[in-house]
C-alpha cells in the first residue's frame, strides 16, 4: 500500500513563512489584522501554496464558530484511573454536545505542538490537560496563546484552572482506618517527584502519622504501575541493610502499585493480610477480584472528569476562569486485604 502524504501543518507554514503560528493563523483565516504588513501576508500565502496547506474543515472555530470538541491529554493510557476520569468527561462532553478525544502524553512527544495546534487550525475548543509535570513544555506555550484550556488533577500553581479532588483527604481516610485496625508503623508508597496530586498525598499521610503519633511511618516512591509498586514495597519491607523495617501495613498511591506491592509482600514469603495489610488509592472493580479482594479509598475520578468538562466549557464561553476542588469526599471501601497486626479483626 502506497505511503499517504503527510499533511502539512499550521506549524510548517509558520517555519518556512518565518513568523508565528498565530500570524499564519490570521492570515489564512482572511483575518484583517493591520499588525501584519503585507509582505508578510504574501509570505505566508505562499509558503502556505508550496506546502499544499489546507486548513481543517474545523477551522471556522477560529471565525466564531466552534467544532463543538474538546481533547482531553492524559499522561498514561494504561493508568486505569484515567479511564473513570475520561469516561466522566466524554459522558458529560456529549449531555452538553460535545466530543472529548483522548490523547496520550507520553515522553519524547512534542504535546506541545500537537495540541496547540489541533486548537490553533480549529480542530478543538479546548483543552483538558492532566498530564502537567513540572518543566512540561506545553505550560509554557499556553503562557504565550489564548487556548481555551484547564489542569484536571493536576494543579498548576498560579494558574488559575486547576480542577482538583481532596487529595490529601485519601491519605486520612486511609490511616484512620489503619491505625483504627492497630497498626502503628505504615509505610506509604508515593508516585514519582513533582506530581502535584502525589506530593500532597504524601505530605498529609506524614502530618496525620504524626498526629496519630506512629512509630513508623516511612515513604517509598515509585511510578504509578505495577512495577512501581513492587519495588516500592520492597523499599519498605526489605531495606538495603538486609533488615525488615516493622512496616505491618501499606499504603499506595494507585491501584497498580496496590498490585505491585501485594506481589511483593508474597515474594518476601508473607501474607495478605496476616503478615502486612495493604490499602491502595483510587477504586475499580477489578480490585474486588484479587486474592484478596483489595481494601481502597475511592475518589470521585469521574465527578472530576465531569467537573473539568463544565469548567473547560464556562471558560470557553467567556466566563472568569478559577480553580474547582470535586466536593465529593474519599469513600473507604472495606475489602479483604487489611486486617489488624497478625491478621486480627
Amino acid at each position: 500500500m502506497p505511503e499517504q502524504p503527510v499533511r502539512a501543518r499550521l506549524v510548517d507554514v509558520a517555519e518556512m513563512a518565518k513568523v508565528s503560528k498565530a500570524t499564519v493563523s490570521k492570515v489564512l483565516n482572511g483575518r484583517q489584522d493591520l499588525s501584519v504588513r503585507p509582505e508578510t501576508r504574501q509570505r505566508v500565502q505562499e509558503a502556505a501554496a508550496a506546502l499544499g496547506y489546507r486548513p481543517h474543515s474545523g477551522a471556522r472555530a477560529l471565525a466564531g464558530a466552534g467544532t463543538h470538541a474538546l481533547a482531553l491529554l492524559v499522561p498514561a493510557l494504561d493508568n486505569p484511573t484515567y479511564v473513570t476520569i475520561a469516561r466522566g468527561a466524554y459522558q458529560r462532553a456529549r449531555e452538553l454536545g460535545y466530543l472529548s478525544l483522548l490523547a496520550e502524553d507520553f515522553d519524547g512527544q512534542e504535546a506541545d505542538e500537537s495540541f496547540n495546534d489541533l486548537v490553533q487550525e480549529g480542530r478543538v475548543d479546548g483543552l483538558l490537560i492532566a498530564s502537567a509535570r513540572p518543566g512540561h513544555p506545553l505550560l509554557d506555550a499556553l503562557s504565550r496563546t489564548p487556548v481555551p484550556h484547564v489542569f484536571l488533577n493536576r494543579s498548576v500553581e498560579g494558574s488559575g484552572r486547576n480542577v482538583t479532588m481532596d487529595v490529601a483527604r485519601s491519605s486520612i481516610t486511609a490511616l484512620d482506618h489503619l491505625y483504627g485496625l492497630g497498626h502503628r508503623a505504615v509505610g506509604h508508597i508515593a508516585g514519582p517527584p513533582g506530581i502535584t496530586p502525589s506530593e500532597h498525598r504524601k505530605k498529609a499521610f506524614l502530618r496525620h502519622a504524626g498526629e496519630l503519633g506512629l512509630s513508623a511511618s516511612p515513604v517509598a516512591s515509585g511510578d504509578f504501575t505495577e512495577d512501581g509498586g513492587v519495588s516500592a514495597a520492597l523499599q519498605l519491607l526489605r531495606p538495603a541493610d538486609g533488615t525488615r523495617r516493622p512496616v505491618t501495613a501499606i499504603y499506595t498511591s494507585s491501584l497498580a502499585q496496590a498490585m505491585g506491592a501485594m506481589t511483593a509482600v508474597r515474594d518476601l514469603g508473607l501474607r495478605i493480610p496476616e503478615d502486612v495489610s495493604v490499602v491502595g488509592n483510587d477504586d475499580l472493580p477489578v480490585a474486588g477480584h484479587l486474592s484478596p479482594p483489595l481494601t481502597t479509598v475511592a475518589m470521585p475520578l469521574y465527578e472530576l472528569g465531569t467537573a473539568a468538562v463544565e469548567a473547560l466549557l464556562a471558560a470557553i464561553q467567556g466566563a472568569p476562569v478559577g480553580d474547582v476542588v470535586v466536593p465529593t469526599e474519599p469513600r473507604l471501601v472495606l475489602r479483604g486485604s487489611t486486617a489488624g497486626p497478625g491478621g486480627t479483626a
